[in-house]
């Protein structure tokens, strides 16, 4: 599937960031950064909006773009802001290579709490999509997650074994760009220790969450349960 331009670019300046390509912490304008990479002035903007909710950067109005220099020294495991790069796109380590494994694939009736989270009628159908992704072949999460057939009714298990949201984006033209997550840790459970090389003992953590495209439509109802050493964050947060 091929890489789209926003990500491309965002993955190419977190790379000469973190290479410290930027030694005065500052990025080049949006002019020189469209003809660096030769795409539009939009896809520009939408990377660097990815790099600032990552808190990867900061804009200062009439000034520019700078490189956030807490932000690496934190090192986060795990990173997610519900954009739509993806789940494990959001890893930030170098020269990992992330899989899926898709578990489960069908397709049922929306039981109550799924139609109640996604704006259904009791009688519509959904996906039932269960991933196991992994990092350098280390287990880290189990995905399972619920879409409405009627907003994608050629999802199929080839499409499920790359990044979802990608597929939306390229071929059905759906931006998946806000989301609503429960966080949450708990006693892992026997089917989690098993999948992801947990110990009885050893916690894991809980994410809950419905994604929405950008015309507001809930498109995912999500349950994610992530191995405990994948559950540190850093948080950009707006105070104004």
């Amino acid at each position: 599937m091929a890489e789209l331009a926003y990500h491309r670019v965002y993955s190419q300046l977190t790379a000469q960031i973190k290479a410290g390509q930027y030694p005065d912490y500052r990025l080049p304008d949006e002019r020189s950064l469209t003809d660096q990479f030769g795409v539009s002035r939009s896809t520009i903007k939408r990377a660097l909006g990815i790099l600032v909710s990552r808190g990867i950067v900061f804009q200062k109005q009439g000034a520019g773009t700078f490189v956030n220099p807490l932000y690496f020294k934190s090192k986060p495991l795990f990173n997610y802001t519900g954009d739509n790069i993806g789940i494990t796109d959001s890893l930030v380590q170098d020269g990992q290579q992330q899989s899926i494994q898709v578990l489960h694939f069908h397709v049922q009736k929306a039981k109550d709490e799924i139609a109640q989270s996604l704006f259904l009628q009791p009688n519509d159908f959904v996906y039932r999509i269960e991933r196991l992704r992994l990092v350098d072949g280390q287990p880290f999460m189990i995905e399972i997650g619920y879409l409405p057939i009627r907003l994608v009714p050629d999802l199929n298990e080839e499409v499920i074994q790359d990044s979802l949201y990608t597929y939306l984006e390229k071929e059905q033209h759906l931006q998946v760009t806000k989301s609503f997550l429960n966080i949450s840790t708990e006693p892992s459970t026997a089917s989690d220790q098993k999948l992801l090389q947990l110990k009885p003992n050893e916690p894991v953590g809980v994410m809950e969450g419905i994604f929405f495209t950008d015309s507001g439509t809930p498109i995912e109802f999500s349950r994610m349960r992530i191995h405990y050493k994948y559950m540190q964050y850093n948080s950009f947060v707006s105070l104004s």
